[in-house]
C-alpha cells in the first residue's frame, strides 16, 4: 500500500495488524525510532498495559558450534531487573519454539563471582535464584558469568566452574545495550555469521532488522516472526 511517508507507512501497518489484516510487522526503510514509536503508540499501538518490549536475536556464529539467542541488543538501555526477568522469559520462549527443550541460558557480567557493588553480578545472581525456585521456568539459567564461561568449557574447566551452561550455551542475557550490541556487530561484521531478529513484548512478533543487514537475514527474520505469530 502506497503512503506518503514513512512514519505514515509504519501507522498503516499497525492499524492492518490491529484490524486483523496481518500476523507480524516488519520494519522497512525507516529510522528504528518511528517503527517504535508506531508500536508503542498508547491509542493505537500493539502493546498490552505493563508489556516489556525486547528485542532478540538469534545468529549462527561460524566458530560456536549451535545456535546463540540473545538480548537485548537494540531497545532497553540499561534493563532493570524486572526487564532482565522479561528478557530471559523471551530468551527461553524462543528457543523453544526452536524446538530447544530446555535451553541455556548465561547470564552475562563482568565476573562469575557474585559481587553485590557491580549489578551485573547481583542481578544475575538473583535472576539464577529465581530460576532454582521455580520463578522463572522452561530453562537451565546460570550466572553470574563472564562471557569466556559462557561459550567456553576450556575456560571452565581451568577456572573450576561446574556448570551445564558453562562452554554450552543457549541463550546469553546481556547486562546493558552496549555489550549486546557491540557483540551484536562483532560477529557479524567480524565474524560474517548471520542472525535474525525481532522484537517481543507486543501483542504481534515484529521484524527488527539493521537496514544494513543481508537479505538472509531478512528472510530468517521473516521466517522467526512467522513461527511465533
Amino acid at each position: 500500500m502506497h503512503c506518503e511517508h514513512d512514519l505514515e507507512a509504519a501507522t498503516k501497518a499497525v492499524a492492518l495488524i490491529n484490524a486483523g489484516e496481518g500476523d507480524f510487522l516488519m520494519k522497512g526503510l525507516l529510522s528504528t525510532d518511528r517503527y517504535m514509536r508506531a508500536i508503542l503508540n498508547k491509542e493505537q499501538g500493539l502493546m498490552n498495559p505493563g508489556a516489556i518490549l525486547s528485542h532478540i536475536t538469534v545468529a549462527e556464529p561460524k566458530n560456536y558450534h549451535k545456535l546463540l539467542i540473545f538480548g537485548d541488543v537494540a531497545i532497553i538501555p540499561l534493563p532493570d531487573l524486572n526487564q532482565k526477568v522479561a528478557i530471559t522469559n523471551y530468551l527461553i520462549k524462543t528457543a523453544h519454539f526452536l524446538g530447544i527443550e530446555r535451553p541455556k541460558v548465561g547470564l552475562l557480567a563482568a565476573s562469575e563471582q557474585t559481587l553485590p557493588k557491580i549489578p551485573s553480578c547481583a542481578d544475575a545472581a538473583i535472576i539464577s535464584k529465581m530460576a532454582q525456585r521455580g520463578q522463572i521456568k522452561g530453562g537451565i539459567i546460570e550466572g553470574p558469568l563472564g562471557m569466556d564461561l559462557i561459550i567456553d568449557h576450556e575456560s571452565a574447566v581451568i577456572k573450576g566452574m561446574k556448570s551445564e551452561v558453562c562452554g554450552d550455551a543457549d541463550c546469553i542475557l546481556f547486562p546493558n545495550i552496549e555489550a549486546g550490541n557491540t557483540f551484536y556487530k562483532t560477529i557479524v561484521k567480524l565474524l560474517k555469521s548471520e542472525l535474525c531478529a525481532i522484537v517481543m513484548g507486543a501483542r504481534v512478533p515484529c521484524v527488527l532488522t539493521s537496514r544494513g543487514d543481508s537479505e538472509r537475514s531478512k528472510l530468517y527474520s521473516i521466517a522467526l516472526a512467522a513461527m511465533l505469530a
